[in-house]
């Protein structure tokens, strides 16, 4: 890995796009299985959606992939800098969330597998506004320490112990201002004990930490997202939704409120760039109880689906809707 990033210095940034696009297209040769569940969640997330759009938006998805592992984040160190960030990102309507940053107010940064997340607080740690960010460890311990560098290589802490919650306490409690701004990357499956909230169209399990440590701090919570700009290393920070303790404390079930309205968020990025989204994720292959076991959607959980203040009639019958056609994910 280290010789491929070596490479990429020798080659214009467009080419390297180029290749990564290539080898997305020989992947896709080889992955039936993968691209078929891409197809299947698009069809889930689009309903009535035309076949060759869904074909398109697989094969874009994918070489969008490729071109975010093998090139931008390879490259991200060494392009995005305090004096040539400007060249390749633009701030967007996350300019709006320079004052928050600037203070010494904690918040939380919510983003997902949509445009390109690590760019997020790479560009914040660059713009002088470091954070901390929780982040899977890879299963290579070479290989994360490795990507665990460049992603730290300005000043951005990763933390890659999932569940420490001890240790995110300590954080919100710290003095330095990059310990309480905490970034998330929010649109994994949580299992089957997560809270189960819509997400395009269908109930997805989402995580409950982030609302309960939103809860407990009162944090302001920003959704946002860098999307690509062309087919080049060109992005635009955007903010999709922010809201605090003000929209959640006089909902009958705050937890549940917060948790649905960044996943209505990351809903509005996805529509925004389909093309840009991980569709390959099994987003949706934890299943409430009730739905395994065949029974109807509980009455209290449909109440707290029609009290969201977003939520449309269409919408709660698409999530109403089984989709038998729909196989489940494994």
């Amino acid at each position: 890995m280290r010789a491929v990033s070596a490479g990429l210095q020798c080659v214009s940034e467009e080419q390297n796009l180029r290749s990564a696009d290539i080898i997305a297209d020989i992947y896709a040769q080889f992955s039936g299985s993968r691209c078929e569940r891409a197809r299947q969640n698009i069809r889930r997330a689009f309903p009535g959606i035309e076949e060759s759009e869904v074909n398109r938006i697989t094969k874009e998805s994918l070489r969008y992939m490729f071109r975010l592992f093998l090139v931008d984040s390879l490259m991200m160190p060494q392009l995005v800098t305090p004096n040539t960030w400007h060249r390749h990102v633009e701030l967007g309507d996350f300019e709006s969330e320079l004052e928050l940053m600037s203070s010494d107010k904690p918040a939380l940064l919510i983003g997902a597998h949509c445009g390109n997340w690590e760019i997020l607080g790479f560009t914040m740690s660059v713009l002088g506004f470091p954070m901390t960010a929780l982040a899977r460890p890879l299963d290579n311990p070479l290989l994360d320490q490795w990507v665990l560098g460049l992603r730290e290589a300005r000043g951005m802490r990763i933390l890659t112990k999932w569940g420490a919650t001890s240790e995110i306490e300590t954080l919100m409690k710290s003095d330095n201002p990059r310990d309480r701004r905490l970034g998330f990357v929010a649109d994994q499956n949580a299992g089957a004990n997560g809270l189960f909230v819509p997400f395009l169209g269908k109930l997805a399990s989402s995580y409950k930490s982030i609302g309960l440590l939103a809860m407990r701090y009162k944090l302001p919570v920003v959704v946002g997202y860098a999307p690509r700009k062309g087919n080049q290393f060109k992005y635009r920070l955007d903010v999709v939704d922010r809201f605090g303790p003000e929209d959640w404390e006089s909902q009958k079930d705050p937890l549940f409120y917060i948790t649905a309205r960044f996943n209505h968020g990351i809903e509005e990025m996805v529509r925004r760039d389909p093309e840009q989204y991980l569709w390959i994720h099994r987003r949706w292959k934890s299943r409430p109880k009730w739905e395994l076991q065949g029974k109807e959607m509980p009455a209290s959980l449909r109440s707290r689906l029609e009290s969201l203040p977003w939520m449309t009639q269409e919408q709660l019958n698409q999530i109403l809707d089984p989709n038998p056609h729909l196989a489940p994910q494994s």
